[in-house]
């Protein structure tokens, strides 16, 4: 179902060989990622999102997280503030939310609707990252 549009996406982008990108593929961000994004200028986190605009939406974090944290789980909020606080990360955090429709069910296939979405944002963050100004 269409929960498993973040994989897919970076599925797809991992396919299309972009010199300098670098794929992470989790069910769930934990504060070890911190170190991961620590390294990058430009951090992105793609989910699915139920709430989003068709196709997607693509917006730079901002936001500062709430201070209550769950240690099994993360938002990217919290990922990035953890990476500028324990690793001096100078990195920018991106958030890719990509509009799904099903997500009460199971399967593997998205649904048509969804599939065209991702195809859109895989699409323009491709154009983006092979830009002369770099994706962002």
């Amino acid at each position: 179902m269409d929960d498993g549009l973040g994989p897919a996406f970076a599925s797809r982008m991992e396919c299309l060989n972009i010199t300098g990108l670098s794929i992470e593929s989790d069910y769930q961000l934990v504060v070890e990622h911190a170190l991961e994004i620590s390294k990058f200028e430009t951090a992105i986190f793609a989910d699915a999102s139920l709430n989003s605009p068709p196709p997607f939406t693509f917006e730079e974090i901002i936001k500062t997280p709430s201070g209550k944290f769950n240690g099994h789980s993360l938002a990217p909020e919290e990922v990035l503030h953890f990476a500028k606080t324990m690793f001096s990360a100078k990195t920018r955090g991106f958030l890719l939310g990509i509009r799904g429709y099903e997500f009460n069910g199971f399967g593997e296939k998205l649904s048509d609707e969804a599939e065209k979405n991702l195809n859109e944002a895989v699409a323009f963050l491709e154009k983006a990252f092979k830009s002369p100004n770099g994706p962002v």
